[in-house]
């Protein structure tokens, strides 16, 4: 990770260059606003450390500019402790607020806290409704364990309406998700797909217990 350090303190500017960069993390040091903004220009760091009380340019400007160009996580790390310039700060597009003295470890705890937020959530790869399991990467599904062979379109039906249990898909979301703009299906094509389905994962077609049909409406995952 690629650290910004903005701050005009040598002492605080030394601890934390020492302390990342022996947890591998990259130091870019900026000593006031307007050399932090200079460097901004043409570096992009992972995360800013910035001080309030800056020379040339205060942090509160330095922040602005910031957030007027980039989402970059930003930590203000200032003496002014005031419940006022805490809110300041978080208004006007800081991620955190740590006031001077600070702990180095609670620092880099709130730095993992952030970068955790910011992970993306890894991509859900399963789906579970009941007993129906719906495995996208191997485009497979199972009924209570045993594995059910559908064909392209039943199983890109099916998992249409896993994606949202409980929520009525009309024919025409259901025809623009299994064929293309220039096909001529229709609400039989549905009908008949939907009859497909039902044979192959419920255990009675006739009296279907998790693909409903709404009435007037669509069909339904009631599970």
């Amino acid at each position: 990770m690629k650290v910004m350090v903005i701050e005009d303190d040598p002492d605080i500017r030394e601890l934390l260059t020492l302390y990342f960069e022996a947890k591998g993390h990259d130091i870019e040091i900026a000593q006031d606003g307007q050399e932090a903004l200079a460097r901004l220009q043409h570096s992009q760091p992972d995360l800013i450390l910035l001080d309030v009380i800056l020379p040339k340019l205060d942090g509160w400007s330095v922040l602005t500019a910031v957030r007027t160009q980039n989402t970059t996580p930003v930590i203000l790390l200032t003496s002014l402790n005031d419940t006022d310039d805490i809110i300041k700060g978080l208004s006007l597009g800081a991620d955190d607020y740590l006031c001077k003295p600070f702990e180095i470890r609670e620092l880099e705890a709130r730095i993992m806290s952030i970068i955790r937020r910011l992970e993306p959530l890894p991509e859900q790869h399963c789906i579970h409704r009941g007993p129906i399991k719906i495995d996208k990467r191997t485009k497979s599904v199972t009924v209570f364990g045993d594995l059910v062979s559908l064909s392209p379109k039943e199983f890109t039906l099916l998992l249409l309406l896993a994606k949202d249990t409980g929520r009525v898909y009309t024919n025409e979301e259901i025809i623009a998700e299994l064929w293309d703009a220039n096909s001529r299906a229709t609400s039989a094509d549905v009908k008949q797909f939907i009859y497909q389905l039902r044979n192959k994962i419920e255990r009675d077609s006739h009296f279907p217990q998790w693909i409903q049909n709404v009435k007037g409406f669509g069909y339904k995952l009631g599970v």
